[in-house]
């Protein structure tokens, strides 16, 4: 049984609501606009880390993390990328690989609007964590935590740090 974190847009932000919550988690995975090196230093020191960048993520960044990330966590295909969409509106350059190698799961970010979907037509999970960062249109920060027990997917649950000014 594998404890999962998920967020997105921090765009340079951490505090320690956020923190608290990835001392929890077995695994953190973040969904891009990462914003810095200090972020995904930080996360990673706690908990191991999965990361995509984002948009607004430099060059440096970019050669860290990917653009993709795909991946298995327990029986659970996983694949995350900032910008894909969600379904019935997937980005073009995401959309038929989805339909070719469809995953468990499909993380995004980018839009700043959480998001939990069911696919009927793929048979899979979207998820977008929202922003837990305090950059953006997005009036409360939020993320996203699971379980993933062999091959199921419980215990969803949304997490909400309040207004993005406060």
């Amino acid at each position: 049984m594998t404890k999962i974190l998920l967020m997105s847009d921090t765009h340079g932000y951490l505090d320690d609501r956020i923190l608290a919550y990835v001392k929890e988690a077995d695994q953190v995975w973040h969904a891009g606009d990462i914003g810095g090196f200090h972020v995904t230093d930080t996360l990673s020191q706690i908990k191991p880390l999965a990361a995509v960048y984002g948009n607004i993520d430099d060059a440096k960044m970019r050669k860290e993390c990917p653009l993709d990330a795909k991946f298995k966590c327990e029986e659970v295909k996983v694949w995350m990328t900032h910008i894909g969409g969600y379904p019935n509106r997937y980005d073009k350059r995401v959309r038929e690989a989805l339909k070719r190698d469809t995953p468990n799961i499909f993380i995004s970010g980018h839009s700043h609007i959480l998001k939990v979907q069911w696919d009927k037509k793929l048979e899979l999970l979207h998820l977008n964590p929202g922003a837990c960062g305090t950059h953006g249109f997005h009036q409360v920060r939020t993320m996203l935590r699971f379980t993933i027990d062999g091959k199921d997917i419980k215990d969803l649950e949304v997490i909400e740090l309040g207004k993005r000014g406060a």
